[in-house]
């Protein structure tokens, strides 16, 4: 039999909205194995920029909004005895990229997920938080087309000198969500091209040597 897909329409700033959303799912192909947290987005670029509104709505979106997901599926999940909740952070959530609200957010939302690993491992739970570098999304198509280049600049402080694509991004969810990784539980995954792991750039500053 073929997988069946079903798209429900939810406001993750609204519990009720995710719970409709979560019953008509149910409804239709029983109850979930697997959460994925992957709506986000960002406002300002800098602190100095950063109105209390815009650090709101980060933390709103990027941290409240996955805890509200958690919340609406973790005891259905504890009955079960099974579960996994995956996480998108993103490496802002390890480090300063930018955009303060978000990057706070992400780092809370790494920090929910050893959360839930600690609390929920015991009942057959697994939480894994993922933290992707820049990805090839439609905004950054459209920050690259109002600045030409933009893309290609940001790759040099990649070690890999490249970036992810939305198909790596899935790519790794599915890697992250095989069943024999049972133990992989509060793990934090970067997919970053080495950009976390630090600048050979910086390093050849330093050191006056050429990589």
């Amino acid at each position: 039999e073929q997988p069946r897909l079903l798209t429900a329409h939810a406001d993750i700033r609204d519990l009720a909205s995710i719970r409709a959303a979560l019953e008509a799912s149910e409804a239709a192909l029983g109850p979930p194995d697997v959460l994925i947290n992957n709506a986000g987005g960002v406002t300002a670029p800098t602190l100095r920029a950063t109105s209390e509104a815009d650090w709101l709505a980060d933390i709103e979106l990027n941290l409240n909004g996955p805890f509200r997901c958690i919340h609406a599926v973790a005891e259905g999940f504890v009955a079960r005895g099974r579960g996994t909740i995956l996480n998108v952070a993103s490496v802002n959530g390890l480090g300063v990229f930018g955009h303060p609200g978000y990057s706070v957010a992400k780092a809370g939302l790494i920090h929910l997920t050893r959360f839930c690993a600690t609390e929920y491992g015991r009942h057959g739970i697994r939480s894994v938080a993922l933290c992707p570098g820049t990805v090839r999304t439609q905004a950054w198509e459209a920050r690259r087309a109002a600045q030409p280049g933009i893309l290609e600049e940001a790759m040099q402080w990649y070690p890999s000198r490249d970036i992810s694509t939305p198909d790596d991004v899935a790519a790794a969810i599915e890697a992250l969500l095989n069943p024999s990784l049972r133990l992989m539980n509060g793990a934090v995954i970067t997919l970053d091209g080495g950009l976390t792991a630090g600048s050979d750039l910086l390093a050849s500053a330093f050191t006056g040597t050429p990589l």
